[in-house]
């Protein structure tokens, strides 16, 4: 398949793009927003043209399991799923991550907690960036604010997944997931094959040791000596990741007296938020995170001595504004607007909270 231009959502954009992108297999369970990811790999049936594997799993646990398994022979596996069938891969991803092993996992978020409600929501950034299973792990985190950044956002993925050996996930809300746009689809690259899986994952489980020494994968040590030792390589593979991989987006911050720091689709609401108030003479920028884990601290923190406040809006009930007030380390007033419970404001919501909550005081 040659490079495309197709008008579809957000979630076909991921099946579409992990076909393209040579992806080995997919394991998945269907939960709203994001069921039409593994719908749309069934229709496409691409183990028919670039053999790639497509599972409906009998559960998320199970999916998770078995992208571990792939994962750990060399393959490019992913998964998808929203909020509550996530929470049920947080043991699975902490496996993946003990093991270092790379992957992909697509949350398309809905509001919760608990089942909440099958509309869209940002509330799963705290699960996502902190560690969501248990230890001391990062997952490589991208927030797309378009269906042309899903599907471009699938092959970064993979590609840092395997150069760090750490799961990668693409964070998008509901609204991102169900929106339609036109989106460039890449062409076709071919599937990995047995020989180059082998050079270029030494240390995968193939079943061809070939007189080496067996691969082992496994996230269990059980001397502490050796654990240590284990975490304390972890770390200094996420401080390379936070000096290397830092994506962010600025529109309009260089003269701005304010800014708008927002991700997915509240940055797209923000930028509007952000024209209107330009109209009536206060000056807005937005600075809009890509990567939220490794997070633009830095590139936040330089604008602590040039704004006057920084507001950052969510669709949540304040998660990211934490991370946004350790950068500023209290040089600057930053302040939080969100909705809950699948509400999608308007931009003179925010352009209303910007003036209360900000430039009144």
């Amino acid at each position: 398949m040659a490079e495309e231009v197709v008008l579809m959502k957000g979630n076909e954009a991921i099946a579409h793009a992990a076909i393209r992108c040579g992806a080995d297999g997919y394991f998945g369970y269907p939960i709203t927003p994001q069921s039409e990811v593994l719908e749309t790999l069934a229709e496409l049936k691409p183990w028919e043209t670039t053999g790639m594997v497509v599972l409906q799993a009998e559960s998320e646990v199970a999916a998770i399991n078995m992208v571990y398994g792939g994962a750990g022979s060399g393959k490019m596996v992913l998964t998808s799923s929203s909020s509550p069938g996530v929470s049920l891969k947080q043991e699975g991803i902490s496996y993946l991550a003990g093991a270092e092993l790379p992957c992909l996992v697509v949350n398309v978020m809905r509001g919760g907690p608990g089942l909440g409600t099958i509309q869209p929501s940002q509330a799963d950034y705290f699960q996502t960036v902190k560690g969501g299973g248990h230890g001391d792990y990062r997952l490589i985190t991208f927030a797309p604010a378009s269906v042309q950044e899903m599907a471009d956002f699938v092959g970064l993925a993979f590609d840092l997944a395997f150069k760090y050996r750490n799961p990668a996930i693409i964070l998008a809300d509901g609204v991102i997931g169900q929106m339609m746009e036109k989106v460039v689809l890449p062409a076709q690259k071919p599937r990995r094959t047995d020989a180059e899986v082998i050079e270029q994952c030494p240390w995968a489980t193939t079943g061809k040791a070939n007189g080496r020494k067996p691969n082992i994968i496994t996230s269990l040590e059980l001397k502490p000596e050796e654990m240590e030792k284990n975490n304390i390589r972890f770390q200094a593979k996420y401080k390379l990741i936070e000096e290397n991989e830092v994506r962010f987006e600025e529109i309009d911050c260089k003269d701005a007296d304010y800014l708008i720091i927002a991700f997915g689709s509240m940055a797209r609401i923000g930028q509007k938020a952000m024209e209107l108030a330009r109209e009536e003479g206060i000056k807005v920028g937005i600075l809009r995170p890509i990567t939220l884990w490794p997070f633009p601290t830095k590139a936040i923190a330089s604008y602590a001595e040039k704004v006057k406040g920084m507001l950052v809006t969510e669709l949540n009930a304040g998660q990211m504004v934490e991370d946004v007030r350790l950068a500023v380390n209290g040089k600057v007033q930053v302040e939080h607007f969100g909705r809950l419970g699948g509400i999608v404001p308007d931009p003179e919501e925010i352009v209303s909270a910007l003036k209360e909550k900000i430039i009144k005081k």
